[in-house]
C-alpha cells in the first residue's frame, strides 16, 4: 500500500496561540517611595482608595507608570513635593499604587505616564502628563483649581 497523502502544510505564520510569559516590569525609582516614606503622602493601593470623594479638598494623585520604566517618573517625583509646598494647604497629594493607577487611567482615559491627576469630590479636574516647565505646571494648575466656581478662596498669588 502506498501513501498518497499530500505532505503536511507548514504551520501558519502569525502570533503563537501559546501563552506568552509576562514581560518583566521595571521597578519604580526610589524617589517615588520617598514621597510616601519621607513626605508622608498616602499610597492608594486599591481602586477603592479615593480620599477625594465626598469632600471639597483638591487632590493631586501621582501616577508613576508602574512597570513602564519611564525616566521622567523620577523627575515628577522630585517636582511634586515642590508643587505641594507652594500650593499648601490647597492641594492634598497621594501616590497611586498599581491598582489605583489602573482605575484612574480607566476613569480619565489613557494618557502618557507619569502623570499628575487632579480631583475633587466626584470630579476629575484634569491632568498633567509627563514633565513640564515649572511655569507650565503653575499655569495649568491655576486653570484647574482656581477657575470660577472650582476653588473659591484659593489665592491666585500662590500660583504666580
Amino acid at each position: 500500500m502506498t501513501d498518497d497523502l499530500p505532505p503536511a502544510a507548514p504551520p501558519l505564520a502569525g502570533p503563537s496561540l501559546a501563552a506568552k510569559p509576562a514581560k518583566p516590569g521595571f521597578p519604580l525609582p526610589p524617589l517615588v517611595d520617598r514621597l510616601t516614606d519621607t513626605h508622608g503622602y498616602p499610597r492608594l493601593e486599591s481602586a477603592d482608595d479615593q480620599p477625594w470623594r465626598g469632600n471639597t479638598d483638591s487632590w493631586v494623585v501621582f501616577l508613576p507608570g508602574h512597570g513602564k520604566g519611564n525616566g521622567e517618573t523620577a523627575d515628577v517625583a522630585v517636582i511634586l513635593p515642590e508643587l505641594v509646598r507652594v500650593l499648601s494647604p490647597y492641594l492634598k497629594p497621594a501616590v497611586a499604587g498599581p491598582a489605583a493607577e489602573q482605575a484612574l487611567l480607566a476613569r480619565t482615559g489613557m494618557m502618557s505616564l507619569p502623570a499628575l491627576v487632579f480631583l475633587r469630590g466626584d470630579a476629575v479636574l484634569g491632568s498633567i502628563p509627563r514633565v513640564r516647565d515649572w511655569t507650565d505646571y503653575l499655569e495649568r494648575i491655576a486653570e484647574l483649581l482656581i477657575s470660577p466656581g472650582i476653588a473659591p478662596g484659593a489665592p491666585a498669588s500662590r500660583l504666580q
